[in-house]
């Protein structure tokens, strides 16, 4: 781990990234660890501008974390992704050696898993995931250690639920698929998944059942969603986007800074305060 007086630097990059929370999560770990020296920063970065961002990094850089669209267009231009980014094709950490060296993981994985066994939920005999984007590749990925039976996968389009079972194969997740027009039957799972853009699941709120078992919700922003809120007020257990947003900000920090233990409490704090100011 590098020495508290060393100037080190890591960011965010992504597009759009003004919303992002990683900033106030990562400067708490710093403050609470004692490392003075280090500093978190947020960057406006697209796809074409990715490649002349790495290359203009210098010694100081210790890491990064990547939202979209950068998470898959990293991989190419890294020395070394982790078995666990490689499973969904998506990295969301970057971790610089002394030597120069890239190494990409992801730790939205874990820190899905994670979120859930805060929760309580460390294993499911079923599981449904609403939506087919990256983080339902991720939530794929999650469910493959704690999900002894099937997962299904509500989607818009068959296109979309081509790839959902095909990363079902991959991730070794007994995956169906079903019609979007049907996602209210997901909400009878004991552990559903929502991976939606804000206002895709709120029509949903309506369709909780009378005693549901645990929902995670990825949004953070505006929360509760319609579809938590329904579904707390019924007694679920429910998890949110700063869940995630926490736990794998957790393992980013412990990555990027070496230090064995990043402060979580102190992250969660931070969030839930910037998001209270927010409004």
């Amino acid at each position: 781990m590098s020495r508290p007086e060393e100037r080190r630097r890591a960011a965010v990059l992504g597009s759009p990234i003004a919303h992002s929370l990683s900033p106030v999560l990562h400067r708490a770990a710093y403050a609470e660890l004692g490392l003075g020296e280090w500093t978190y920063d947020r960057f406006e970065v697209d796809e074409a501008a990715l490649p002349a961002f790495l290359d203009g990094l210098d010694g100081s850089w210790a890491g990064l974390s990547l939202t979209m669209p950068l998470k898959r267009a990293v991989i190419p231009l890294l020395d070394e992704v982790s078995g666990t980014a490689a499973s969904v094709e998506a990295v969301n950490t970057v971790v610089f050696t002394e030597d120069g060296r890239r190494l990409g993981d992801n730790t939205d994985i874990p820190g899905i898993a994670a979120a859930l066994r805060e929760r309580g939920v460390t294993e499911t005999g079923s599981a449904a995931v609403l939506g087919a984007g990256a983080t339902a590749s991720s939530a794929l990925a999650a469910l493959a250690g704690i999900c002894t039976g099937e997962v299904t996968v509500y989607v818009r389009s068959e296109a979309r639920a081509a790839e959902m079972r095909e990363w079902g194969e991959r991730l070794g997740v007994a995956v169906r698929t079903a019609d979007w027009s049907r996602a209210a039957e997901a909400l009878a799972a004991p552990l559903v998944i929502a991976t939606t853009p804000a206002g895709a699941a709120d029509a949903l709120a309506g369709a909780v059942p009378e005693r549901p078992g645990a929902l995670f919700d990825v949004l953070y922003e505006p929360w509760p969603t319609p579809l938590a809120a329904a579904w707390s007020a019924r007694g679920g257990a429910v998890l949110g986007g700063l869940d995630l947003l926490v736990h794998q900000a957790v393992l980013q920090v412990e990555r990027i800074t070496g230090c064995p233990r990043a402060p979580l409490a102190a992250m969660r704090a931070a969030g839930e305060a910037a998001l209270a100011a927010r409004g």
